[in-house]
């Protein structure tokens, strides 16, 4: 069966109610298929990943499988610095390494002339 063209056909909103060219309405689709509403431009809602929960993998692992402990921790916890702000060696365990900072909480009176 033939169609006429919709070039100057009118059709209604079936949300919000209002008149528009035919084909300017679109279909909307919810699960991936046509639910049978055409809409306008303004009230089209595109098929949102979000709301498709058994077709996306949204699996989200937290370990590794046969995993190792890390043998470099030490290595990987040494703190460096240059000359004028570092010095002196830290206590880290049985193991010594080098840099020693220390703060104080104290005031400070700054005056301008």
């Amino acid at each position: 069966m033939a169609y006429a063209r919709a070039s100057k056909a009118l059709g209604q909103c079936d949300r919000c109610g209002f008149s528009y060219k035919l084909n300017k309405l679109r279909y909307e689709i919810e699960n991936s298929k046509r639910n049978g509403m055409r809409v306008c431009e303004d009230c089209f809602d595109t098929d949102h990943p979000q709301l498709k929960l058994g077709t996306i993998n949204a699996s989200d692992p937290q370990s590794l499988f046969n995993a190792r402990p890390d043998a470099g921790e030490t290595e990987s916890t040494t703190y460096f610095s240059f000359n004028p702000v570092g010095g002196g060696m830290v206590q880290f365990g049985s193991s010594t390494m080098g840099l020693n900072i220390q703060g104080q909480i104290g005031t400070v009176k700054v005056s301008t002339s």
